[in-house]
């Protein structure tokens, strides 16, 4: 599990261009501001992927608010790549639901706008990952492969930036 930290959403509290309509007026801010009142410099940690390593949970804290680490393990694992993330955000908005008193089928009925009154945005992605790839990668020791900056590959164990190289 991951929780998503400082990268989606909340963009006009990290960026004053996006302090104005069409945000609802009573999300923007009155005073303009020249820093960011949140980072969008996101906290990175890192796991090293086991052989029993399944799957992995990207989700905003809209999700983490209604559900624990274990419970988020436990519906992915019961239903393994059948839109998995669809249902741990269901999941979370019964909670939403429940904590309410409210039907899970009325909260459904609110106009997406009010609705943040209710719960705070939800977004998931689940990624699976191939054990056989996992156990192959803990044994072979090759070039680091890396998902970010159009597959250019990091350091060993460094997330300090590096220079990409510029064309010819």
């Amino acid at each position: 599990m991951k929780e998503i930290s400082r990268s989606i959403g909340d963009v006009y509290l990290k960026k004053a261009e996006f302090n104005k309509e069409p945000l609802y007026a009573k999300f923007r801010l009155r005073e303009t501001f020249k820093s960011p009142i949140l980072s969008s410099e996101p906290s990175i940690s890192v796991h090293e992927l086991q052989e029993h390593d399944q799957f992995l949970i990207f989700a905003s804290d809209g999700l983490w608010e209604h559900l624990s680490n274990q419970d988020a393990v436990d519906i992915v694992q019961n239903h393994p790549h059948s839109g998995s993330a669809r249902k741990l955000i269901k999941a979370a908005m019964l909670e939403a639901a429940k904590k309410r008193e409210m039907r899970y089928s009325d909260l459904k009925k609110i106009d997406r706008g009010v609705r943040r009154h209710f719960h705070d945005d939800i977004t998931v992605v689940v990624v699976f990952l191939d054990s056989n790839l996992v156990s192959r990668a803990s044994t072979v020791r090759g070039p680091p492969l890396s998902l970010r900056g159009a597959g250019v590959p990091l350091p060993s164990r460094s997330l300090a930036p590096m220079e990409l190289p510029g064309p010819g």
